[in-house]
């Protein structure tokens, strides 16, 4: 799972469903206690993972089931998990996020 800021994560989740290819995201968790957003990735993500201002878990490889219930308390399914896209892909993920934080740093210059 990648998990970025929650402003960060809003902007490039809108920057996927926008992209000629809309398969390329996943299911999103939303965690409002720690202000994130989490991305699931195919396993062995994590291993490649170097983007500023977000974190990669890494996990055994051996696949996950995604519940139907957010796996934490507090969070929340901002897009559910459904079986036509499964996690999001990181390459996509990687160039929303660059996309996504150089939108919030324009927004924040122009105050």
């Amino acid at each position: 799972m990648v998990t970025v800021p929650t402003r960060q994560g809003l902007e490039a989740v809108d920057i996927l469903r926008r992209a000629a290819d809309q398969e390329a995201v996943g299911p999103v968790l939303h965690d409002g206690a720690c202000a994130t957003l989490g991305f699931l990735v195919p396993p062995g993500t994590a291993e490649a993972w170097d983007v500023p201002g977000s974190a990669c878990t890494q996990t055994n490889g051996r696949g996950l089931r995604i519940p139907a219930e957010p796996p934490v308390s507090g969070s929340d399914w901002l897009l559910p998990p459904a079986d036509d896209a499964p996690v999001t892909d990181p390459a996509a993920l990687r160039a929303a996020l660059d996309q996504a934080a150089r939108l919030i740093e324009a927004a924040d210059n122009c105050r």
